[in-house]
């Protein structure tokens, strides 16, 4: 996914499809119609096939132009795209090739819509089509109609993804931009043109600080070392932050580093002038697959991890799966935990980007968590149970491969995915601890505990006797 050349307002880039319509536009051939309903599966949106809606208003055949030619259908195009662009609940809208031919539908694209170019070359869209359109029966003619178009599709986009490629869309409609060697394009991948403020780990800026800082060029106004891992998801450290930052409301924070690093400095983002934007470059597995993606941002307190937090969307995610390469052993296990979670969640064997798409449709999906979203927390309210009651000494990763064992079991369901890739192990600490750190969790229902669990169709939210849940904690501590 790239990013492209739409704007919001007229001006700037959308930046996610967030309480936005999803535009999917490009050249004949492109797959926009294929996709389109895939696409609205994942996100639960109603899906609008603009050449279909213009043929059930006419009771003609759109590819013959209606019968009346192309500029009469480019007049009636234009005004059922602006129709669908005018709704209010968000949807999938797929657009015809010359659509956005239309100065009044790119601006109602820019307006409405994040717009997304689905990609393919002109041999291969000639492959496709050639001969079944008006407009393409003539393979020279269909090219140089290809040259004229393409730069007028790629203002009007404000991402760019190879046709057929879903994973590529929704990782596009969420914000986040996965490339190997991304780090060194991080100048540019920053929206906006103002200061940035680089906030990471001391053994994170160490290994990626000065690569980090030499993309972002003139914009960089200050770095800011935090402590490492769950240390650094205090107040303390927060306020620290806060009286560091010299940045004004044009300014970004880019958080480099783990889920923790990115949780505090996304909750720093959310605080700060009452919120900036923020960038996420995760390093880790965990913050790759999971932690760095959603804008849920929080720090701990001692009664309970992530008690206090904030919605705050990234302005832009960055997974560069080369700076993976450094990660140790034990951290890459923290987030292969995660990795597992997800496949068990899709029912699917899943890599970095293909977990990182499923979990960014959930969150475009439902942002503020209220619904299919709670799905994530899989295994969880086990974790954080035993995190508390380790004082969070206990790694994230190690904890989830235990509550995603409790969830199996829970479940009726065959644990050998846990048991085969984490090979968990039950951990020391206090029952009575770990029991009281479970019922502060938010997810309760008078004597009852809600739990995600794993239906016979997919995963479940649904309230189990508090006794055995508490049995199914306990057999996760030794």
């Amino acid at each position: 996914m790239s990013a492209g050349g739409g704007a919001d307002d007229g001006t700037r880039p959308a930046r996610n499809a967030l309480g936005r319509h999803l535009a999917l536009i490009g050249f004949m051939g492109a797959g926009k119609t294929t996709i389109a309903p895939e696409v609205g599966a994942r996100l639960a949106r109603k899906v609008v096939e603009l050449d279909a809606v213009i043929a059930g208003s006419t009771g003609e055949t759109v590819g013959a132009f209606g019968g009346k030619g192309e500029a009469f259908f480019r007049v009636q195009e234009a005004g059922h795209a602006l129709g669908a662009l005018g709704g209010r609940e968000p949807v999938v809208v797929s657009f015809g090739g010359g659509a956005v031919t239309s100065p009044s539908v790119r601006s109602g694209l820019h307006r409405s819509a994040f717009t997304v170019l689905l990609e393919v070359e002109p041999g291969e869209a000639w492959r496709r089509v050639g001969g079944s359109r008006p407009l393409a029966q003539d393979e020279e003619q269909f090219r140089s109609l290809y040259a004229e178009r393409d730069p007028l599709y790629r203002s009007t986009a404000d991402a760019v993804v190879p046709s057929g490629d879903l994973d590529g869309v929704l990782l596009a409609a969420a914000g986040v931009h996965h490339e190997r060697g991304g780090l060194e394009r991080l100048g540019d991948l920053v929206p906006g043109d103002g200061p940035v403020a680089l906030v990471a780990d001391a053994t994170v800026m160490g290994i990626h600080g000065a690569a980090a800082q030499t993309a972002l060029g003139d914009r960089l106004v200050s770095r800011h070392e935090l402590p490492s891992g769950e240390q650094a998801k205090q107040l303390g450290v927060v306020a620290r932050l806060w009286s560091e930052l010299r940045l004004d409301r044009k300014g970004t924070i880019v958080a480099l580093g783990g889920g923790a690093l990115t949780d505090v400095a996304g909750f720093t983002a959310s605080t700060y002038l009452r919120g900036v934007p923020w960038v996420a470059v995760p390093t880790t597995l965990v913050g790759q697959v999971d932690a760095g993606i959603g804008g849920k941002t929080a720090i701990d307190i001692p009664e309970g991890k992530n008690l206090v937090g904030a919605f705050h969307w990234p302005a832009r995610v960055v997974i560069d799966e080369l700076l993976l390469e450094t990660l140790p052993e034990r951290e890459r296990r923290q987030g292969l935990a995660e990795l597992v979670k997800t496949e068990l969640l899709a029912g699917a064997p899943l890599d970095v980007r293909g977990a990182a798409a499923y979990k960014s449709a959930l969150c475009v999906r439902d942002p503020h968590d209220r619904g299919p979203r709670a799905w994530l927390n899989l295994g969880h309210t086990f974790a954080h149970a035993l995190e508390a009651a380790a004082g969070f000494e206990l790694p994230h990763g190690e904890a989830v491969a235990l509550g995603l064992l409790a969830a199996l079991k829970l479940s009726g369901r065959d644990t050998s995915p846990v048991v085969d890739a984490l090979d968990p192990q039950p951990v020391r600490v206090d029952r009575e601890a770990a029991w009281q750190a479970l019922l502060r969790d938010k997810k309760r229902s008078g004597d009852e505990i809600v739990l995600v669990l794993l239906g016979a169709d997919g995963p479940t939210v649904e309230p189990r006797p508090a006794d055995e849940v508490r049995q199914a904690l306990y057999t996760l501590i030794r």
